[in-house]
């Protein structure tokens, strides 16, 4: 499914079947997940970078061939998040920051993804996928779990917990805090009642509207949702010294607040990306808790409704794609 130009529908071709250059893996996809980053590409809010361009940053795929690898065999099932390929050799690479390499390439974005049966990724950026985890299960994890967890790690051993935004990325970050024995409080689009009782049965102590004042002063909070006059709101409702996380690779302006919300030792942060080292600690981490992921399943051909189904912010959980034309929404 190909992205001619943005603010089109993503079309059905028949593209060549990519080759392994020197470091890359060919994996047979057999699910990807849909992302938010995924409808700021489409919708043009991310400039294009590559044009015509196949989505998709949550890869679970087996892989087919390899060229110049060792790391990987034929018949391995992995997983390619975001961060597709660094530089390795700059300040960032070489101090655990990978993350911010300058030079940094993203699936999906720079290069193909995984809207696709095939697809060729670096071998180093091929992440190990535990066994518990069926395809469509998996491929969540790969950056609604991924982000989530970093912006979780962001907020240090903070107990009472906001999120702002109850999607993919929510659902599971949730688990993880309630694992940590954190207190997580939700926030949804006023009236959203469904969305509420969702993150209540995930073990949410509380769930309200985004406008709503918290029942009582956070720790920290982590906006899930791309909306810019959330910020302050978040920040008034953090205790002094609390953090709060932007996990949004786009987001819309900030409003112009006072600076008496920021004082007394808030911190405001954004995360961008995530490393190798992230997503290895993650995947271990994932059956433990265990994290379950619930997904609703569409067929490859039907990713134009996927997308939309996203983007209406009905979807409960996270979305997939299958790509053997067996999924079901």
């Amino acid at each position: 499914m190909v992205l001619e130009r943005p603010g089109e529908p993503l079309r059905a071709a028949e593209l060549p079947e990519p080759a392994p250059g020197p470091g890359q893996a060919l994996l047979r996809v057999r699910a990807c997940g849909v992302c938010r980053t995924d409808l700021h590409i489409l919708d043009g809010d991310l400039p294009g970078r590559k044009l015509p361009l196949v989505l998709g940053h949550q890869i679970v795929g087996v892989v087919e061939d390899t060229a110049e690898v060792d790391s990987l065999t034929v018949g391995d099932r992995v997983g390619v998040p975001w961060l597709g390929w660094t530089c390795g050799e700059c300040r960032y690479c070489t101090n655990g920051r990978e993350n911010l390499c300058r030079e940094a390439r993203f699936t999906g974005y720079d290069m193909d993804g995984g809207y696709a049966e095939h697809v060729v990724a670096d071998a180093r950026y091929c992440l190990p996928i535990p066994e518990v985890y069926p395809d469509l299960q998996a491929a969540p994890l790969l950056c609604a779990g991924l982000i989530g967890f970093r912006c979780l790690r962001m907020t240090g051993d903070a107990e009472r917990l906001g999120i702002y935004g109850f999607g993919g990325a929510a659902h599971i970050v949730t688990q993880v805090a309630r694992h940590q024995g954190r207190r997580v409080f939700a926030f949804t689009r006023p009236g959203d009642d469904e969305t509420q009782g969702f993150a209540k049965e995930l073990g949410a102590e509380w769930a309200g509207a985004s406008t709503d004042e918290a029942p009582e002063e956070l720790d920290a909070a982590i906006l899930f949702a791309p909306a810019g006059e959330l910020v302050p709101i978040a920040l008034k409702a953090v205790a002094p010294g609390g953090t709060v996380v932007c996990g949004e690779i786009h987001m819309s302006d900030i409003p112009r607040f006072p600076y008496e919300i920021l004082w007394r030792e808030h911190i405001l942060r954004s995360v961008a990306n995530l490393t190798r080292q992230d997503g290895i600690d993650f995947l271990r981490l994932a059956p433990e808790v265990p994290v379950k992921t619930e997904v609703a399943a569409f067929p490859l051909e039907r990713a134009n409704e996927a997308l939309a189904l996203l983007k209406s912010g009905k979807a409960r959980g996270t979305i997939a794609l299958t790509i053997d034309g067996k999924g079901e929404s």
